[in-house]
C-alpha cells in the first residue's frame, strides 16, 4: 500500500518545500554574495593588516547568533525569524523591534546590492539595471520558492568557481609575498571593530534559513543543521580568499583598490580572470537580491500577521503558496530604493540594523530553558555583546541614521498601542 499523501497546507499557511540542502543553499547565496567581492576593501582601509582579525571577530561573533538563530528556529518553525522569537520569548514590543529592524535594515540591503549588479553590468546605467534586476528577482519569487532555490543553486556555483579561480591564480603566483599577511602598526583595537562590523554585514545571510522556517521540512532538525553548515562552508570560503588578495596585494593596496578581486587577478599576472570576476561579481550580487527579497517579503509576512504591517500583506497565493502582496510590495519599495540611493548609503544605513535585529535573536536565546534545546549560556551573551558593540564600532554616520530609524519605529509602535487603547 501507498504512503498516505501530505496533508495540505491551509489557505493562510506556506507549504514545506526545502530540505537541508535547499536551506543551505540560500543561506549561501545570502552570504556568498557581493560582499566577498566588495567588503575586503573597506575592512582593509579599517584594519590594515588587522583584516584578518576583523575576520575572525566577525565569525566568532556571527557563530553566537547563528546557534542562536538555530536553536530558536528549531523551537519557533514559523515565517518572520527574529520577529517570531522576540515576540514569543520576550514580548510583543522586542518582537516588533527586530522586525522593524529587519525590514528596514534589510530593503536598504536590498538596494545596495540591485546597484552593485547594475554597478558591475552597465556602469553607465546603474540604476537603471538595478530596477530592472529587482523587478526579475520579484517574479521569480512571486512564482514560488522551490524555483528560488534552484535558482540560488546555481548563483552559488558560479560565484564558487569564479572565488576558487582567484585564489588559485593568488596562490600560485610570484607576486605573493607571506608578509604582507603580517600585523603591522597600521592595525588599531577600533580598526579592527569597525572591520569586523563591516565583514559582518556579509556573514548575515544565515538569518534567510530561519525566515523560512515556515516553508522547511522538518525544522526542528533542518534548521539547526543548514544554519552552521552555511555559516561554516562561507567562513571557509571568506578566510581564504582574503588570504590570497593580502599575499597578491597587501593591506595599503587592497585597501585603495576599488575592485579588490579583479585587480588581485591583475596583479596574479591572470588578466584573462579579471572581466569573469567581473561577471562573478554580478552573479553574487543577485544571488544576494534574490536571497534578501525572499527574507524581507517573510518577515512582512509575520509582522502583516499580527497587525503590526497592514494585515493585507499577510495574504498567502493560492497557488503558488507565498506571500504574495508582500512580495510585490518589497519589489516595490526596493525598486524605487534602487533608482534614488546609492550603495555606500545604502550598505551604512543597514548594517546598524542587521546587528540590532541579532542582538534581540541573543536575548531571545537567553531566555530558551534546556528541555528547549537552550545553547551553552555564554553563545547568546557573547553573541548580545558582540552585537552591540560591533554596531558602536560603525561609522558614525551609520550609528545615527540606524539609532534615527529605530527611533521612528518605537515612536509608531508606541503611537500604534495608543490608538488602540483609546478605541477600546
Amino acid at each position: 500500500m501507498g504512503q498516505p499523501s501530505a496533508t495540505p497546507s491551509p489557505p493562510d499557511e506556506l507549504r514545506r518545500h526545502l530540505g537541508v540542502s535547499d536551506a543551505v543553499l540560500i543561506g549561501l547565496g545570502s552570504m556568498i554574495g557581493a560582499g566577498i567581492f566588495a567588503a575586503l576593501a573597506p575592512a582593509a582601509r579599517a584594519a590594515g593588516s588587522g583584516l584578518l582579525l576583523g575576520l575572525a571577530l566577525a565569525a566568532v561573533v556571527a557563530y553566537c547568533n547563528a546557534t542562536s538563530s538555530a536553536r530558536l528556529a528549531a523551537r519557533h518553525p514559523a515565517s518572520g525569524g527574529t520577529y517570531v522569537y522576540g515576540r514569543e520569548r520576550l514580548g510583543d514590543f522586542w518582537g516588533y523591534l527586530a522586525g522593524w529592524s529587519f525590514v528596514v535594515g534589510k530593503t536598504a540591503s536590498c538596494a545596495a546590492m540591485a546597484l552593485t549588479v547594475g554597478t558591475y553590468v552597465w556602469p553607465g546605467q546603474a540604476h537603471a539595471v538595478a530596477v530592472a534586476a529587482v523587478l526579475a528577482l520579484t517574479a521569480v519569487n512571486y512564482a514560488g520558492v522551490q524555483k528560488s532555490a534552484l535558482l540560488t543553486r546555481a548563483i552559488v556555483a558560479v560565484v564558487l568557481a569564479v572565488l576558487a579561480s582567484v585564489v588559485v591564480a593568488g596562490l600560485t603566483s610570484g607576486t605573493a609575498d607571506a608578509a604582507r599577511l603580517d600585523i603591522g602598526a597600521d592595525t588599531s583595537f577600533g580598526g579592527v571593530l569597525q572591520a569586523a562590523g563591516l565583514l559582518f554585514f556579509a556573514f548575515a545571510g544565515y538569518a534567510r534559513i530561519a525566515t523560512l522556517g515556515e516553508e522547511v521540512r522538518d525544522p526542528a532538525r533542518t534548521i539547526p543543521r543548514a544554519i552552521p553548515l552555511a555559516l561554516g562552508i562561507t567562513l571557509v570560503v571568506y578566510a581564504v580568499v582574503a588570504v590570497a588578495v593580502l599575499l597578491v596585494l597587501g593591506p595599503r593596496e587592497l585597501a585603495d583598490s576599488t575592485a579588490p578581486l579583479s585587480d588581485a587577478a591583475r596583479a596574479a599576472g591572470a588578466d584573462w580572470l579579471a572581466p569573469v570576476v567581473r561577471v562573478g561579481a554580478a552573479v553574487a550580487a543577485l544571488g544576494s537580491l534574490l536571497a534578501l527579497i525572499l527574507g524581507v517579503s517573510r518577515t512582512t509576512l509575520a509582522m502583516a500577521r499580527d497587525h503590526h504591517l497592514p494585515h493585507a500583506l499577510a495574504a498567502v497565493h493560492p497557488r503558488f503558496q507565498v506571500p504574495h502582496r508582500a512580495e510585490l510590495l518589497v519589489g516595490a519599495v526596493v525598486a524605487v530604493a534602487a533608482a534614488t540611493t546609492d550603495v555606500r548609503g545604502a550598505i551604512g544605513f543597514s548594517s546598524f540594523g542587521v546587528l540590532a535585529y541579532y542582538a534581540v535573536a541573543n536575548a531571545s536565546a537567553w531566555t530558551l530553558s534546556s528541555a528547549e534545546g537552550r545553547p551553552n549560556r555564554l553563545i547568546p551573551v557573547v553573541g548580545l555583546a558582540g552585537c552591540l558593540l560591533l554596531a558602536f564600532a560603525l561609522p558614525s554616520t551609520s550609528v545615527i541614521a540606524g539609532a534615527a530609524v529605530l527611533a521612528v519605529g518605537v515612536a509608531a509602535y508606541g503611537l500604534r498601542r495608543l490608538v488602540a487603547a483609546r478605541g477600546r
